[in-house]
């Protein structure tokens, strides 16, 4: 019996903006209640990443707010 190919992880987004679109999609879809079993594990799942995604993005930029009111500027890195 051939074996089905492993499917890639998606690819990360590029910006907090691009998960955040690409979140409300899946969650407009799983809500609409037509997706089968698999599909909406698989849904979940990237869900799942996309929301620690944006929140990794969210807590970079609250480091860098605290960093600018305590009055030290240092270049903000996207981690």
């Amino acid at each position: 019996m051939p074996r089905s190919p492993t499917p890639q992880a998606p690819a990360a987004p590029a910006s907090y903006e691009e998960a955040l679109a690409e979140l409300d999609r899946l969650l407009q879809a799983m809500e609409g209640g037509q997706l089968p079993l698999d599909k909406l594990l698989e849904s979940y799942q990237r869900g799942s990443q996309l929301l620690t995604f944006c929140r990794g993005r969210l807590k970079a930029v609250e480091d860098q707010i605290q960093v600018l009111e305590e009055g030290q500027l240092k270049p903000w890195t996207s981690e």
